[in-house]
């Protein structure tokens, strides 16, 4: 099962630290370097303490996984046993839920929230269980801010690991002829064993501890997904009074629509008598006006003719800017187009600059790489033209 891989990290630890200790002569009877060991030994025991705080959190991690898993089996096997009811009535009061206490308190933080949404007809749930039991819950119970890191903190260990031992090799490596160097070859191939132990261990765990942490991981939030589906199924509250609810708009809806109509067909007579009134005074009202204003509304007439015209030759005249615009626009479009091709002929040019630039500078490093290498032949050949 993915949540006890990490078990594996114990098994594989004691290997190595037994393959370390065997390299360096403690089961062979070789000659043992104690400061090569000591390195070692430190290196491990560090490595040792992070996987100790890891699989606390882990450990935490599976026993709530564990209890989000026997209470969806619990919520499957009660909802099949009402029937399909909904199991709300039996969890909103119930304080023993989940045997964790930190899934006990976000359920409790849950329950609070539906009670606290409450209206005339019953309750009705404003938000989801995921606000309060999700991935979130179970980065905080599995240490994810601190377990996140350890990967690169490993591989970190064994870089370190890598540059102390040849730090030391090359620390006690010394000589001016080929008697002494020959002398001090030991000590350079010591700190480059312990250079090369720690850089293999270090990222050998690197590489373990990631697939057992996003196993782990992966299993918890699959869990997770599927206690939140059962229990949306069985236990989500709100799902009986939010159809009650919805029955009661359309009556309510119902009623105010039949009022409306009665109140129509009884303003029906009224509404054809009142229209029939204020026709007849409109009528009457265009008749006097019509004979006492007759001369006023033939100028009125002309002047509205008069304006006429004028705004047809305003037309005329906007016609004119159009076309004038219109043109000036397909104008404006070619020297765009113009200007477009420049620029890409100006990009093309800029390319093969740069092509010219980078084979330029790779003939120099070339010539510069043989002016060198000739230098150093020239230095060899004095060298031993005085010895």
């Amino acid at each position: 099962m993915k949540s006890k891989l990490y078990y594996a990290l114990y098994f594989l630890y004691a290997i190595v630290v037994a393959f370390v200790l065997y390299l360096n002569g403690v089961f062979t009877g070789e000659e043992i370097s104690i400061v090569n060991l000591a390195i070692n030994i430190g290196f491990l025991l560090i490595i040792g303490i992070i996987f100790c705080i890891s699989s606390i959190s882990f450990g935490r991690l599976n026993r709530v996984t564990y209890e989000l898993e026997e209470v969806m089996i619990r919520l499957q096997k009660e909802y099949k046993e009402a029937n399909g009811k909904n199991l709300w009535g039996n969890y909103k009061d119930n304080a023993k839920v989940f045997q964790e206490e930190v899934l006990q308190d976000a359920f409790n933080k849950y329950r609070m929230r539906v009670k606290g949404a409450k209206t005339k007809r019953g309750a009705v749930s404003s938000c989801d269980l995921e606000e309060y039991i999700n991935e979130d819950l179970l980065d905080k119970v599995g240490m994810n801010f601190f377990n996140s890191g350890i990967s690169g903190t490993l591989t970190g260990l064994g870089i370190l690991g890598t540059f102390l031992g040849l730090s030391m090799g090359l620390g006690a490596f010394s000589g001016d002829d080929i008697f002494t160097i020959s002398d001090n070859v030991g000590s350079l191939l010591s700190g480059m064993k312990v250079a090369f132990h720690t850089s293999v261990y270090g990222i050998f765990f690197s590489l373990v501890f990631n697939i057992a942490y996003r196993s782990i991981m992966s299993d918890a939030y699959e869990t997770l997904a599927e206690f939140l589906r059962v229990f949306r199924q069985t236990a989500q509250p709100g799902a009986g009074k939010d159809d009650e609810g919805t029955a009661a708009l359309l009556v309510y809806q119902a009623g105010m629509a039949n009022s409306l109509k009665q109140m129509l067909e009884m303003m029906k007579g009224n509404a054809m008598e009142q229209t029939a009134g204020v026709e007849r005074i409109v009528d009457k009202f265009t008749e006097q006006m019509q004979a006492a204003l007759d001369t006023d509304f033939k100028k009125l007439g002309s002047t509205l003719k008069a304006a006429g015209e004028s705004q047809a030759a305003s037309a005329a005249n906007a016609s004119q800017m159009i076309e004038a615009v219109t043109a000036l626009v397909e104008v404006n479009r070619n020297v765009q187009e113009a200007l477009t091709h420049v620029m890409e002929r100006q990009e093309l040019f800029a390319r093969q600059i740069e092509e010219q630039k980078k084979m330029l500078a790779d003939a120099c490093s070339d010539m510069s790489d043989e002016i060198s290498s000739r230098l150093y032949t020239f230095e060899q050949m004095r060298n031993l033209y005085e010895e």
